[in-house]
């Protein structure tokens, strides 16, 4: 039965290549033509590219953009221009930009119906302050009390603990996943699952298409459906150059009634868990929270829920705590955060720039990618050559060949700053995570590269003064003796490496 389905994606993706294939044959043929028509049609997108480059350098856009766009539209004026268009001057993202907007109008007080959190922080006047006011006043996303958080790892513990709470789950369980392969790790949790549909809990699961594009068979939404369980394909990969197919959901999350959520790097799929071995070793990590802070990731899943319904949720009514206060204890200050490539604020960015800028000691970093703006770039110099201890664990064994050289190329510059980069020996590292100080701390979905930065939906979760943040910086501590670090020896790599890298780095904003 597997083979068959394995068969029938196949057949699907292939048929999905062949479709953008034949529009880009279609373009070389009109405008490589010695036709009278393909003439005009060559002055005519030539005029458009020298528009667009005109266009490109007078938009509000990161600078690594603008230069690879232009670079692009350089070599290829004919279809450059062109190109630019199809991707960026669609009405479908404005139309999604109003929608997503307007909802996020409608729940800044709801996410606040735990109480606010801020004035305790500025009565003891914090050196967070800014981190916070920023998240909570202009990002929309307020900082909690009452919680307690829980950090994990690895994804067996994550596994283990999750299935623990899902057996728990009393009135609805939302999952919002990027990757989803049947296995070990899937096949129990869906178990449980339709346990609870049964049972009458509401139970709903959003993943990604281009995140499953072969690893779930077409008809995988029925097949839940049947089940009991609602679910959602996100932005269903279409074989049309569309700048949509770009913004992926790479969230992670699990909330259980409201009152416990996961997130972090962990997908499911068996590799993520160690049952198989995919790049040696897979090492990631997730947090969790008990308490008024999951509510905010629960309303982050309905958020994305209600974008895809005619029939909006009434998001008071998923609200735990209606007759009673949250009774959990505090554990220091949780503030968690999401990210949607369809504003202009980077809120991932923002949050990993402010933890650099504002480290005194140390700031400690796992990324599985490491391809970075001026920006990020330079707040990881200067906080180097200021003395900070800046330290940054990426992959020895990689996922994405090109990927992993474009991260090396920046391993120079870095270390000669007095940035410490290593390089996890044992396998895959697809943390993301940032601690500093022994205070401050964040766990989530976005890794250093464009695409996690800019195009993708991302999630994450601020800490402060939290019993995880020792944790998260006990971890790290503890992956660095199977880390190797990289030195300035290790970096001088011969002329025609360092050409190919920097060819890569140019096209960074496009991986």
């Amino acid at each position: 039965m597997q083979k068959k389905w394995v068969r029938v994606v196949f057949r699907r993706r292939v048929f999905v290549i062949l479709i953008l294939l034949v529009q880009i044959f279609f373009w070389i043929y009109l405008v490589a033509g010695t036709t009278r028509i393909s003439r005009y049609v060559d002055w005519a997108l030539t005029i458009l590219s020298i528009l667009v480059c005109l266009y490109i350098t007078g938009k509000r856009e990161k600078p690594a953009y603008k230069l690879t766009w232009i670079f692009i539209i350089l070599m290829v004026p004919l279809f450059g221009g062109i190109l630019y268009i199809i991707f960026y001057t669609q009405s479908s993202p404005r139309k999604l930009r109003r929608l997503i907007a307007a909802d996020n109008q409608k729940c800044r007080p709801l996410y606040s119906l735990p109480g606010d959190a801020l004035p305790i922080l500025e009565a003891g006047r914090e050196d967070c302050l800014p981190q916070v006011r920023y998240l909570q006043t202009h990002a929309g996303f307020p900082v909690y009390v009452h919680t307690q958080t829980e950090y994990f790892p690895s994804g067996e513990a994550f596994f283990e603990r999750a299935l623990r709470e899902l057996e728990k789950a009393e009135r609805y369980v939302f999952l919002e996943f990027f990757i989803l392969r049947q296995g070990v790790m899937l096949d129990p949790i869906i178990e449980i699952l339709e346990k609870k549909a049964r049972q009458g809990v509401d139970v709903r699961l959003i993943y990604d298409d281009l995140g499953c594009f072969m690893s779930l068979p077409p008809d995988y939404r029925q097949q839940l459906r049947r089940r009991g369980i609602k679910c959602i394909v996100f932005n269903p990969f279409t074989p049309l150059l569309s700048s949509l197919q770009n913004n992926r959901d790479h969230r992670k999350i699990l909330s259980i009634d409201g009152k416990v959520a996961f997130t972090g790097g962990i997908n499911l799929a068996d590799e993520y868990i160690n049952a198989y071995e995919r790049f040696g070793h897979w090492k990631d990590t997730a947090i969790m929270l008990e308490g008024e802070a999951a509510w905010s990731l629960t309303l982050i899943f309905l958020q994305m829920w209600n974008l895809e319904q005619k029939q909006k949720d009434d998001y008071r009514a998923f609200y735990p705590w209606k007759d009673k206060p949250c009774g959990i204890s505090s554990d220091g200050y949780v503030q968690p955060y999401a990210d949607s490539p369809i504003d202009e604020e980077n809120v991932g960015e923002n949050v990993y720039i402010q933890i650099i800028n504002n480290a005194k000691n140390y700031v400690y970093i796992n990324t599985p990618y490491l391809v970075v703006d001026e920006n990020l770039t330079s707040a990881l110099t200067l906080a180097a050559k200021s003395g900070v201890d800046v330290r940054i664990i990426t992959p020895y064994r990689w996922d994405k060949k090109i990927v992993h050289m474009t991260t090396r190329s920046y391993y120079h510059q870095l270390v000669s700053a007095g940035v410490k980069v290593y390089e996890y020996s044992s396998g895959f590292n697809h943390s993301k995570t940032f601690v500093s100080d022994d205070k401050v701390a964040t766990v989530g979905t976005t890794n250093l590269d464009f695409r996690s930065l800019y195009l993708h939906f991302e999630c994450g979760v601020w800490l402060y003064k939290n019993q995880a943040v020792q944790k998260i910086k006990e971890d790290f501590l503890k992956t660095i003796p199977i880390s190797h670090q990289i030195t300035r020896e290790n970096c001088a790599e011969n002329a025609f490496l360092r050409i190919v890298q920097n060819i890569l780095r140019l096209f960074a904003p496009l991986m």
